[in-house]
């Protein structure tokens, strides 16, 4: 099974988005250095957008801005003592599973 284009663009525009600076939900907030100095801040946003990411059964995604709010609040209150998001996170949203094996399976 391949992951669907509608998935790939999704992923890949908020990637774009996200790696350029110039993602519009964290305007106002300088973000970039924690891609050196505390990747795993990024690697949260991208866990949640992923995690809460929903597909039809077609592969298409039906809720890329909400994802991407999602993602993007938790940063948002990272980086903005006052700023929380809401709802609260649930645990399955911000669960980091295990990486892929060493070694391809196929």
């Amino acid at each position: 099974m391949k992951l669907s284009d509608s998935f790939s663009g999704a992923l890949r525009t908020f990637v774009y988005f996200m790696s350029s600076g110039s993602q519009n939900t964290l305007e106002g907030i300088d973000y970039l250095d924690l891609y050196g100095s505390d990747p795993s801040a990024i690697e949260q946003v991208f866990a949640i957008y992923v995690n809460v990411l929903e597909l039809d059964k077609k592969g298409n995604v039906l809720n890329a801005k909400y994802a991407e709010k999602r993602a993007t609040d938790y940063l948002r209150a990272y980086c903005d003592p006052n700023f929380s998001a809401d709802p609260p996170y649930e645990d399955w949203e911000t669960a980091l599973y295990s990486p892929p094996p060493l070694n391809d399976q196929i």
